[in-house]
């Protein structure tokens, strides 16, 4: 789950990780009195959308006086934002962060995520703030400082004094940088956050650490021990076929292809949409319907892949291991004639009661193309799309 960067900021508060003062704001009238109330003579104001790269879009303007709020407040507030993120159709933006200036020295890079091939979070820091972290990765890998944390212990404090080091700090700026880097990883840990990025990490003139921006994500599954989190959630910014195929417990995301894919199991979900690739298609979604597919599981999975209008054809595979094929067999045969599926459908069933699903599909007297590996579904489905 992602959250707004003011909303990831109200977190790190609750932990004495040092943020900017500033407050969310809904209108340009309210983005005006938010900047009175935090007074100074510069105020920062900053879209709020779920994407990176937004000061490059034009979505965070720094203010010289209550004026250019004014202006700048008119400017972004419900702009179609576009970003490297976003993608070309962009984001409207619906609310602003207007925040306090800051006497930047230094703009630091800080994040904190899970390395699945260690099975511990890592803590990355890197002196080129502001910069794209994989940018840095792929250009100059040397300056990124990964620690491994691990989670029996937690981050200790001689590993948070080795990522200050790292970072170039001295004197009062390491003392503050070591104990925002304690203070973060706190925060990360209690929240069950799947990430953390402070980008740019700032020391100011006056040797305070602070986070200037600010990224967190979470894991859905932890969300039902965190309901204060669960109540940032914003469905504006997230795809709406996602937002219903969730109330299904369906794991679904878009994308931009005209293959429609029904599989059980994640993993052969991303071979599926590999295989389709490979033989010259284009996935149009990524849809995990678990392994208990039944024929309720099947046919809101053909609702929300038909919703989609891109679709001209839908492959589907399942191999059945919990559940059985025949069983999945007459959850298609039933939900296509719930629903009126009227593209090309591809079926591959392996597993339990293969065989027994195989007669069933045959009987049912509808135009289904069945292959029996995963290749064949694959070739066939790009052969449908070319008639």
């Amino acid at each position: 789950m992602k959250i707004h960067e003011y909303q990831a900021k109200e977190i790190l508060r609750k932990y004495n990780v040092p943020v900017p003062n500033g407050k969310v704001a809904y209108s340009v009238d309210e983005a005006v009195e938010v900047a009175k109330e935090i007074g100074g003579k510069i105020r920062v104001v900053k879209a709020q959308i779920h994407a990176g790269g937004r000061g490059l879009g034009g979505g965070v303007k720094v203010a010289k006086g209550l004026p250019e709020v004014r202006k700048y407040a008119k400017q972004i507030l419900g702009m179609n934002l576009i970003t490297h993120q976003t993608g070309p159709e962009g984001r409207l933006v619906k609310r602003l962060l207007i925040e306090e200036g800051v006497n930047i020295e230094k703009e630091l890079y800080v994040g904190i995520t899970l390395d699945r091939a260690i099975s511990k979070n890592v803590f990355m820091v890197s002196t080129e703030g502001g910069m794209e972290i994989e940018k840095v990765a792929a250009e100059t890998p040397e300056k990124i400082l990964k620690v491994a944390v691990d989670p029996s212990v937690g981050l200790q404090a001689y590993q948070a004094r080795e990522l200050a080091f790292g970072l170039g700090l001295e004197g009062v700026q390491f003392k503050n940088a070591v104990k925002f880097l304690i203070s973060l990883y706190k925060a990360f840990e209690d929240t069950d956050a799947s990430i953390a990025e402070i980008n740019p990490l700032v020391v100011t003139k006056e040797g305070d650490v602070i986070a200037l921006d600010a990224k967190m994500n979470f894991d859905d599954n932890a969300m039902y021990r965190h309901k204060d989190i669960l109540e940032y959630r914003d469905f504006d910014e997230e795809d709406s076929l996602e937002i219903e195929a969730s109330k299904f417990n369906l794991n679904y995301i878009k994308l931009d292809g005209n293959v429609g894919c029904m599989v059980n199991g994640a993993g052969l979900a991303m071979a599926t949409m590999d295989i389709i690739k490979l033989a010259g298609g284009e996935p149009a979604n990524f849809l995990d319907v678990g392994g208990t597919a039944n024929k309720e599981t099947v046919a809101s999975g053909f609702k929300i892949i038909l919703t989609d209008p891109k679709v001209k054809a839908i492959l589907i595979n399942i191999f059945g291991g919990i559940v059985r094929c025949d069983r999945v067999a007459q959850g298609v045969i039933d939900a296509v004639n719930l629903e009126k599926v009227e593209v090309p459908i591809i079926i591959r069933l392996d597993g339990t009661n293969a065989e027994e699903a195989a007669v069933l599909l045959a009987q049912s007297g509808m135009n289904f193309e069945v292959a029996a590996t995963l290749k064949e579904a694959a070739e066939k489905v790009t052969a449908v799309l070319a008639k």
